[in-house]
């Protein structure tokens, strides 16, 4: 997955963060004695290029990738990062590209509760998006509202580095998937192909 910044460190906090936001498609690998291995890789064209190499070199029966769509998205994963990116993705199975819509912070900002309990004092759930289907509300909006909501808490305005990992290990992955689409195809595909092996 995209994510995680340069430092092993920031990478290693990330990966314990999605990987518990995860947890129900973990723990249904491991049901089916299936080892699981997220991957925090730094840019999107780092996750891209890791992705390509574990595909093309990998014995594990599925890869998936997981990057940021950095924008709206009106089409399949594939054909929208192959519009946006340039990336040729025509040899991987539609159900192994996955999109967080328009980015992670998306899916933050869809669990208020989880925010103002992380958050505290100061927090202003006011300030953040109120659609319904959040993925049609811009990145930058999205990333502004959200430093708007924190600014006056005692942990500071959000910081991906510093508050991502955290978040995600709070954050109610039913209500994600209620309000961002893309979410809950990443939780039905990575199900089924679970349930296939």
């Amino acid at each position: 997955m995209e994510g995680g910044g340069n430092g092993k460190e920031n990478r290693a906090a990330l990966r314990q963060g999605m990987d518990t936001f995860l947890e129900p498609l973990k723990e249904a690998a491991r049901n089916k004695a299936l080892s699981w291995k997220l991957v925090c890789c730094g840019t999107r064209n780092e996750a891209f290029q890791r992705f390509q190499n574990a595909a093309d070199n990998s014995t594990d029966p599925v890869n998936v990738l997981l990057v940021d769509a950095e924008g709206p998205v009106n089409q399949l994963p594939r054909r929208h990062l192959r519009d946006r990116d340039g990336w040729n993705l025509n040899v991987t199975h539609e159900d192994t590209v996955h999109l967080m819509v328009q980015a992670m912070e998306t899916w933050i900002v869809a669990d208020s509760k989880a925010l103002n309990r992380y958050y505290g004092q100061g927090f202003r759930a006011n300030k953040l998006p109120k659609a319904t289907d959040l993925e049609t509300v811009p990145k930058t909006t999205v990333e502004r509202s959200l430093g708007e909501a924190t600014k006056d808490t005692q942990k500071g305005r959000y910081h991906k580095i510093r508050h991502a990992s955290d978040l995600l290990k709070r954050i109610d992955a039913e209500r994600v998937r209620g309000r961002c689409s893309h979410c809950q195809r990443l939780f039905d595909e990575i199900g089924r192909i679970l349930n296939a092996v």
